[in-house]
C-alpha cells in the first residue's frame, strides 16, 4: 500500500518505495502513480479517470518523497517550481566512507551518457558539462558506514550519486557508481528525506519528512541515532 505523507485538493505527496518507478519505462512495469490513482479513486469515490500529474522524478532505486499534482493548475505551477529550483529538497545518503571534511559544498561539472543512463564528472570546458552543486554534512556513523545529509542546489542527472562517488563517498549499494556490493533488495541507500516549499495554489508553507525505508536494519539504526 502506498504511504501518503500529505494530501489536499491540489497535491499529494507519497513516500516512494525503492524499486517503484515514477514514470513508465522500457520495463513495462506500472508506475507508482497508478497506485496513487487507485487510492484517490477509492477514497473519494471518483468515477472515470483520475487526473494525476508527475511534477518531478525520483530514480527507481531511490526511496522517499515524491510529489504529484491532482489538478492541471497545480501541475503547471509545481513543474515550474521544480524547474526554477524553488523547492528545498534534503536527502539522506548512507555512504561507504566518511568524508575527510565533515561538511562542505561540492561543485562539479557533470555530463550525462544517454546510452548508459549514467553521468560523470567532467572538466568545466566539456561540451556536455553542466554545473552541479550540493552541500553535505555528516550526521552519524556506524562501524562501516556514514550517514550524510545532502541539500541540492541544482538538479542534474544522478547528481548526488555522481558527486558523492567522485568525492570517494560511494552510496551503499550503488554498483553503477562504484559500490562494493549491491543491496539485497536492489535499492541504493539514498532517501529523499525532506521537502519544503510554498503550496502552488494556497501559497502556504508545506514541510514534509519521509520516514526511512522499513525492514532495513541500517536505516533503522541511523534513524534512531538522529532521534536521540
Amino acid at each position: 500500500m502506498v504511504e501518503i505523507l500529505y494530501e489536499d485538493n491540489h497535491i499529494i505527496i507519497i513516500n516512494k518505495r525503492a524499486g517503484d518507478i515514477t514514470q513508465g519505462d522500457k520495463t513495462g512495469d506500472d508506475p507508482v502513480g497508478e497506485e496513487v490513482k487507485t487510492y484517490i479513486k477509492k477514497k473519494y469515490n471518483k468515477p472515470g479517470n483520475v487526473f494525476l500529474g508527475v511534477a518531478h522524478r525520483l530514480d527507481r532505486p531511490v526511496s522517499g518523497i515524491l510529489v504529484f499534482a491532482r489538478t492541471s493548475k497545480a501541475l503547471e505551477r509545481l513543474s515550474a517550481m521544480f524547474r526554477e529550483k524553488e523547492l528545498q529538497k534534503t536527502y539522506w545518503a548512507i555512504v561507504e566512507r566518511t568524508p575527510e571534511v565533515v561538511q562542505g559544498t561540492l561543485t562539479n561539472y557533470i555530463a550525462k551518457n544517454q546510452e548508459k543512463n549514467k553521468s560523470r564528472v567532467v572538466d568545466a570546458k566539456h561540451k556536455d558539462g553542466k554545473l552541479a552543486s550540493l552541500s553535505y554534512r555528516t550526521l552519524a556513523k556506524s562501524d562501516k558506514y556514514t550517514l550524510l545529509e545532502v541539500d541540492l542546489h541544482t538538479g542534474r542527472h544522478h547528481q548526488i550519486r555522481v558527486q558523492l562517488s567522485n568525492m570517494g563517498c560511494i552510496i551503499k549499494g550503488d554498483l553503477k557508481y562504484g559500490a562494493k556490493r549491491s543491496n539485497n533488495d536492489g535499492s541504493i541507500s539514498l532517501h529523499s528525506r525532506k521537502i519544503k516549499f510554498q503550496h502552488p495554489v494556497s501559497k502556504e508553507l508545506i514541510e514534509v519528512t519521509a520516514p526511512c525505508p522499513k525492514n532495513d536494519a541500517l536505516w533503522a539504526f541511523f534513524e534512531s541515532q538522529m532521534e536521540k
